[in-house]
């Protein structure tokens, strides 16, 4: 600013002093020296109404006001007048721009004495500035890359399971069933982990391609919670094998999405899932608790998270939402005898999803046609009958509520699904033909402690509800989960639960007797 106000009053001064004489070659004789001097020496007015001779409608009456009122460097005459409207000469107009120029070497003074006096702490931020500067050009030298973005988690569970129940054999540490015979538990104390690496990469800002890496050591054949007791209704959200092996990083997606259209968007992966490909979760009840089957919206069928090779297309609108998607879990597999695309042996999934949501509350009807062996979770009489041949309509209706301000209301998820079977070839003895299953889950948060929060979750996991050849099911179950995370840190939580099932083996439970496991842990969790 300082550097302007000098040309600025120079020529606003000039300005309101024309006419001037334009005489070439003035001689002192010419000079009223004795008028400059009178004008230059009279005491600075104050305020334009000092002057008797100027009046609000002159044209140069604002000018004239800015000058005096916020720079004082306008004198007048002794008898009170400014006489604006008689010429002067340009050494006249030099003595006015002289007081003006005086005020701004004020000003100009004012300003040195203050960065003189803030002299360190200028010194400090140029500094800092600088330093700021450094660094940035270091990790522009330095940086991962200019399009990909890297975040990941680091899980840690430490924990247990117990069995009860007249159907275990405690000397073989077994369980009896109706048709498999003893099935061996898995009941030691362990420690698991899981790591998981998200590379998101975007080349136009709007497209995404995701390469996920992952490894851990959750094997439910070690006596861990990944399949922890004789059915995969124990396993972790958390929980994760490579199929390889234990302690082996392998990709755990890799696909492509991108907008194709006015509110489209596609996805396109050799490693996709099928929630990878919905507009719309219907569900606020947190994915990372505890046990997974609780956090699949209720119908695990129809939301199988079915994982491979897959296409998908979604629409978003107003609130609303359709979804639509292929995955084959086999489909990089060349044999059709194994797998394959669109084969009979794809363990494929194919789903439609009509979706709307607002800003508390959404909810989603989705329909899956799952081949054989596309199913996530279930009883064990139920799971086993469909490692054949088949194909299983699933249908799910989810949604849920959720309140402005944490409190003591929760925010509540429900779901529900229903399943229909049919087998490629006749199947000997009885086999289920429908099933349906339902979940509810409860999420408070900022629970006790701000920042902080706690969740329930209950329901029946996939039971068979009728079956070939007639006869009544006894294939129904329950799951519980409690737990209470605490947020450390914005990156840190460490997440006590516990968990309880009731038969889940369903019917293969023999007759009149009773098996049922519980489960406590504690896991911490890191974010970067």
């Amino acid at each position: 600013m300082p550097s302007i106000q000098p040309r600025w009053l120079a020529t606003t001064a000039l300005g309101l002093l024309t006419p001037l004489t334009a005489t070439s070659g003035v001689r002192a004789s010419d000079l009223n020296l004795a008028g400059i001097n009178r004008y230059a020496s009279s005491e600075q007015v104050t305020s334009i109404a000092q002057f008797s001779d100027v009046k609000p409608t002159d044209w140069a009456y604002q000018a004239l006001s800015n000058l005096i009122e916020r720079y004082g460097c306008v004198a007048g005459y002794p008898d009170g007048t400014y006489k604006g409207g008689r010429a002067m000469t340009r050494f006249e107009a030099a003595a006015l721009l002289n007081a003006c120029l005086d005020r701004v070497s004020e000003v100009t003074d004012e300003l040195k004495k203050l960065m003189a006096e803030f002299e360190k702490e200028l010194a400090i931020l140029k500094g800092r500035v600088d330093g700021l500067e450094a660094k940035v050009g270091v990790l522009e030298a330095q940086q991962f890359s200019t399009t990909t973005k890297l975040g990941g988690k680091a899980t840690m569970v430490l924990g247990g399971t117990a069995f009860s129940g007249n159907a275990i054999n405690r000397s073989a540490n077994a369980v009896n069933t109706a048709s498999l015979g003893a099935l061996p538990l898995s009941n030691a104390f362990t420690f698991n982990y899981d790591v998981q690496l998200n590379f998101d990469t975007s080349f136009n800002g709007k497209d995404l391609l995701r390469t996920v890496l992952r490894s851990g050591n959750f094997d439910g054949t070690r006596n861990s919670f990944g399949g922890g007791g004789p059915t995969k209704l124990s396993q972790l959200e958390v929980a994760f094998q490579e199929a390889n092996g234990p302690n082996i990083v392998g990709i755990d997606r890799l696909f492509f999405q991108a907008p194709v259209g006015n509110g489209f968007t596609a996805t396109v992966g050799g490693r996709v899932a099928q929630d990878d490909m919905l507009a719309l979760w219907p569900s606020v009840y947190p994915s990372a608790t505890v046990l997974d089957v609780l956090t699949v919206n209720g119908a695990p069928m129809a939301y199988n998270k079915n994982l491979g090779a897959g296409i998908g297309l979604y629409w978003e609108t107003n609130g609303w939402s359709l979804s639509g998607s292929y995955v084959a879990g086999n489909g990089a597999i060349g044999s059709p005898a194994t797998g394959g695309i669109g084969t009979a042996n794809a363990t494929s999934s194919g789903t439609v999803q009509l979706g709307y949501q607002q800003e508390q509350w959404g909810g989603a009807f989705l329909y899956s046609a799952v081949q054989n062996g596309g199913a996530s979770y279930g009883t064990r009489y139920l799971m086993n009958a469909l490692l054949a041949p088949s194909l299983t309509n699933a249908f799910a209706l989810s949604g849920y509520w959720q309140p402005r301000q944490s409190g003591w209301i929760p925010s509540i998820s429900a779901g529900w699904g229903f399943n229909s079977t049919t087998y490629n070839t006749a199947q000997a003895g009885v086999t289920p033909t429908t099933s349906q299953s339902w979940s509810v889950g409860l999420n408070w948060t900022d629970a006790v402690v701000k920042g902080n929060s706690a969740g329930m979750g209950f329901g029946q996991a996939p039971f068979t509800t009728a079956q070939s050849g007639g006869g009544s099911p006894n294939d129904a179950n329950w799951l519980w989960e409690w737990w209470y995370s605490f947020q450390v840190t914005d990156n840190i939580s460490i997440t006590p639960a516990l968990f309880y099932l009731s038969r889940p083996m369903g019917q293969e439970t023999p007759g009149g007797q009773s098996f049922n496991q519980l489960g406590a842990l504690i896991k911490t969790q890191f974010t970067f």
